[in-house]
């Protein structure tokens, strides 16, 4: 009998709900639970980011290697924050293009080969196709940085109430087919593909090894929760990748408030959780 399966590496804890925590906290309980990958996200206290700079990669980097960790994908924060790949003004569009260079670059400084990002979501009182032309020019810019410095972006849909641009998986093949980037690769949100009625199986059939990264949590379909806590069923999910031969990492966004108090609880549970399937 098949029985789903993962590995540990695959499993990549992320730091956006220990927010209310110390960054070195956060790396002594992934360490302790048995996490031996992380997905970055650069959000202050932690990681910070701006359109100006980056700053401490070197005492980042030098942590996390004291914690026998490594990054496999950064995330620069891109929903909450100013910055946006939909963005329409002047400056706002030159800050927001610095900001996601340095992201890069701090990628790159860190060792890390992906770094995440979404279309951004311009505004609702315009013209779709606006927001649209801004986002597709600004990922061929980031694009073509990225490659300059050795990382590859990982572009998620977001959900209709985050964003008019890239929402579905149709949304996500139209706007790779217009950038034509070998350093622009598709990845899987699993509450964003749920809320549009989609499936793990429909992004595999479209991209097969293309699809490089997943957020990989339960829902119900919204929220990024821990497995356990929404509808999905971790083991039929994990049968998936299995079948289509995915490799790549699980990043663990998990984001509703209830687990800001007690993060190391929650991330508790999500491994033992995972535990069940690991050899």
């Amino acid at each position: 009998m098949f029985k789903p399966s993962v590995r540990r590496e695959q499993i990549a804890g992320m730091n956006i709900h220990y927010v209310n925590y110390s960054f070195d906290y956060f790396l002594d309980t992934q360490e302790r639970l048995g996490f031996r990958s992380i997905e970055l996200w650069c959000g202050v206290p932690h990681v910070w980011i701006d359109h100006l700079t980056y700053y401490e990669a070197a005492g980042i980097a030098a942590k996390i290697r004291a914690h026998h960790l490594e990054v496999r994908v950064l995330t620069p924060e891109n929903c909450l924050y100013p910055y946006q790949v939909g963005a329409k003004e002047p400056e706002h569009v030159k800050r927001s293009l610095g900001y996601f260079k340095n992201g890069i670059l701090m990628a790159e400084e860190l060792g890390c080969k992906m770094m995440e990002i979404n279309s951004g979501w311009g505004y609702l009182n315009e013209p779709r196709e606006e927001s649209w032309k801004r986002s597709r020019e600004m990922l061929c810019a980031l694009a073509t940085f990225a490659g300059g410095h050795g990382v590859t972006l990982a572009m998620e849909s977001l959900r209709p109430d985050e964003s008019r641009i890239v929402t579905t998986l149709g949304d996500m093949k139209q706007m790779l087919k217009e950038v034509s980037s070998p350093n622009l690769k598709p990845m899987a949100d699993l509450c964003a593909i749920d809320v549009a009625g989609e499936t793990l199986e429909d992004w595999f059939g479209a991209f097969g090894r293309d699809l490089r990264h997943l957020h990989f949590i339960d829902g119900d379909p919204y929220g990024h929760l821990v497995w356990g806590d929404g509808k999905r069923n971790l083991g039929r999910l994990l049968g998936v990748l299995n079948s289509y031969g995915y490799e790549g990492y699980l990043g663990q966004e998990i984001t509703d408030g209830r687990y800001f108090a007690d993060p190391a609880a929650a991330d508790f549970r999500n491994m033992r959780n995972y535990e069940r399937y690991m050899d």
